[in-house]
């Protein structure tokens, strides 16, 4: 089931379309889920990566991509050989 963007689940009986709980408490507790959820998308807290836009020639990229699972590791790896001190 896709979550609709700005949606949240309140809890009801699936066979009683009309037992909806729409108390406050209930719609409360509905969107801090939603919000503990939302927090916990991307990085963990203390990475130390950054998220770059990097042009790199066609050719260089697919042999890195064709090197196997764990490319983009190894180019962090030879970026960091290759930085100069």
């Amino acid at each position: 089931m896709m979550e609709k963007k700005g949606s949240i689940a309140l809890r009801a009986d699936p066979t009683d379309p009309d037992d909806f709980d729409v108390s406050e408490a209930s719609v409360v507790a509905a969107l801090a889920d939603r919000a503990e959820r939302r927090a916990k998308i991307g990085r963990p807290v203390g990475s130390n990566k950054e998220q770059v836009a990097l042009r790199i020639d066609k050719d260089v990229l697919a042999q890195w991509r064709a090197s196997g699972a764990g490319w983009q590791s190894r180019m962090n790896d030879a970026l960091r050989q290759a930085a100069p001190r």
